[in-house]
């Protein structure tokens, strides 16, 4: 859903990488390979596998969810009568 605050296991803040490490799997490198997980992580400084854990099964549903809001749901139904 929405990235945790803080790691489960140690209680380091990781929220505040997590847009960063998206937009550096998203880039291309010189080479035309993309940046891998482990090296995106490496160049945040996650080191230990309980955050690193954290940041590589995260996954990110808030935007399929904002699509089944109820009240559009209503203004939809509203439209077709």
């Amino acid at each position: 859903m929405i990235i945790p605050i803080r790691c489960f296991s140690c209680g380091k803040v990781i929220a505040d990488l997590y847009e960063r490490y998206v937009e550096l799997i998203g880039t291309v490198k010189e080479d035309g390979e993309t940046t891998s997980d482990g090296d995106a992580m490496d160049q945040l400084g996650l080191n230990r596998y309980c955050c690193r854990r954290m940041m590589l099964t995260h996954v990110d549903l808030i935007e399929k969810l904002l699509r089944y809001n109820p009240a559009e749901r209503d203004i939809l139904r509203q439209n077709r009568t």
